[in-house]
């Protein structure tokens, strides 16, 4: 089959274009928000859209409800197929269907179930993350149509933000439906608007709750403060022995790694300022390359504190306090192996004497790019097609535990990490939004990309 010219795909995707803005349109206003409940009404109707979607671009798609770990219903997934000729490479297409909550609407500019167009960019939530990936993927077959040259296998999870606990009890009871050469992961982003990326990294994942004791029960303090510090404070204390005096994370046995296949630029903190809304006189932690703290040196976030409210307070030594720490690892690090280095290193600094205890929770393993690919080759050249300028490869900060899930079950499959959105696109904060340029430079690389792997 004679491979598509790279004018005849984006004139055709210009057509196409008042439609897939009208899919994401849509998928917005589906509130498809698996906290409300993975297994309920709400989601089940955001996958049947999905699958529709899906079948008007030539996918036999379906809906299938998952299954967790421990036999109870998990989410609504969409799979299916288009199989052009059984000797063509196989190509499967991952996105999400399922949204972050809206806990304060009234943080929003617009209304975020409602698709609104401001400057270029369409707001509204699951715009970027990851209805503009479901989009790039319709987007792309529409483009091809009977000139698709690959198999085509998709799967548009329903459960991504809730942390895909029924993702591979899913894949084990549906090896055929994901057995691919190529796994194409639309739900990351492009250095900005306008220039593309190859997601080059992922960094793991794991957290644990830490419990800091001082007393069997309260006391007033007034009577003993001085010499009995309260466990807020000896909490806050091992917290921050965790950081050198530069702000780097010091943890024997937690690792630290430079970009994956070196750094082509590094972030620019004015952006990084300005995008993540720090007050003017922060310096920002750590040492070495921004790029490298942001994507491949490990960080630690406390994400849950148990204090007592301001309001209500009274004058009480806390006697104990638990705390829960969400570290982030490097992409080629086992989480496990950094959560034990974590749990050892509190338990050893346990401030002035305090029983300091460590439950564990989940791990996700980070993920690297494998540079020399045909696959990597391919996307890089389409990507440079599509907007007009070379791709700056980058690193991300966050985690997809189910790309290495999916390496180690198909270890033959090249993985390629791509997605719609960019620093402005404020995934799983109020105002989401994607650039709608941006996002018809992706559904060309996507097309370009699947035209070029047909060889």
């Amino acid at each position: 089959m004679a491979q598509l010219e790279s004018g005849v795909i984006r004139a055709r995707v210009e057509q196409d274009w008042q439609r897939i803005v009208d899919v994401l349109n849509r998928k917005i206003a589906l509130r498809s928000i698996s906290a409300h409940g993975i297994t309920a009404d709400h989601m089940k109707r955001s996958a049947e859209f999905v699958a529709e979607q899906m079948r008007e671009v030539g996918v036999d798609a379906k809906v299938v409800q998952s299954h967790n770990p421990d036999g109870t219903p998990g989410a609504w997934e969409v799979i299916g197929s288009r199989i052009v000729d059984a000797d063509a490479p196989t190509v499967l297409l991952y996105a999400h269907h399922d949204v972050q909550p809206v806990p304060d609407a009234a943080a929003w500019h617009t209304d975020p179930f409602v698709g609104t167009e401001i400057d270029g960019r369409l707001y509204g939530r699951g715009a970027a993350d990851d209805g503009g990936g479901i989009a790039i993927h319709s987007g792309a077959l529409k483009a091809l149509g009977d000139d698709l040259g690959v198999n085509v296998k998709i799967f548009i999870e329903g459960e991504e933000e809730m942390g895909s606990p029924s993702f591979i009890p899913f894949i084990e009871d549906h090896r055929d439906e994901f057995d691919a050469d190529v796994i194409i992961v639309a739900d990351s982003g492009n250095w900005s608007a306008d220039i593309p990326s190859l997601t080059t990294s992922l960094r793991g994942n794991t957290d644990m709750d830490v419990t800091v004791k001082v007393l069997e029960h309260p006391v007033h303090s007034g009577q003993y403060g001085g010499p009995i510090l309260d466990a807020n404070t000896l909490a806050a204390m091992l917290i921050t022995s965790m950081y050198n005096e530069n702000g780097d994370l010091a943890v024997p046995g937690v690792a630290a790694e430079e970009p994956i296949g070196g750094l082509q630029r590094d972030l620019d903190e004015t952006t990084v300022r300005e995008d993540s809304g720090t007050v003017p006189g922060y310096r920002l932690a750590g040492t070495g390359s921004l790029a490298s703290r942001m994507w491949t040196k490990p960080s630690v976030t406390v994400i849950g504190f148990d204090a007592h409210p301001v309001e209500g307070s009274f004058n009480v030594i806390s006697p104990e306090t638990t705390f829960r720490l969400s570290l982030r690892t490097a992409p080629n690090q086992r989480p496990e192996e950094a959560q034990e280095a974590l749990a050892t290193f509190l338990k050893d600094h346990a401030p002035f004497g305090a029983e300091v205890s460590v439950k564990l929770g989940e791990n996700g393993m980070g993920w690297a790019m494998d540079p020399t690919a045909v696959a990597t080759k391919d996307a890089l050249e389409a990507m440079e097609e599509a907007f007009g300028t070379a791709p700056i490869n980058k690193g991300e900060g966050g985690s997809i535990p189910f790309i290495p899930e999916l390496q180690r079950i198909f270890p033959k499959a090249q993985v390629l990490v791509t997605g719609p959105e960019d620093p402005k696109a404020n995934a799983h904060s109020p105002n989401e939004s994607i650039s709608l340029p941006g996002l018809k430079n992706n559904v060309i690389t996507e097309a370009l990309l699947l035209n070029k792997l047909a060889k």
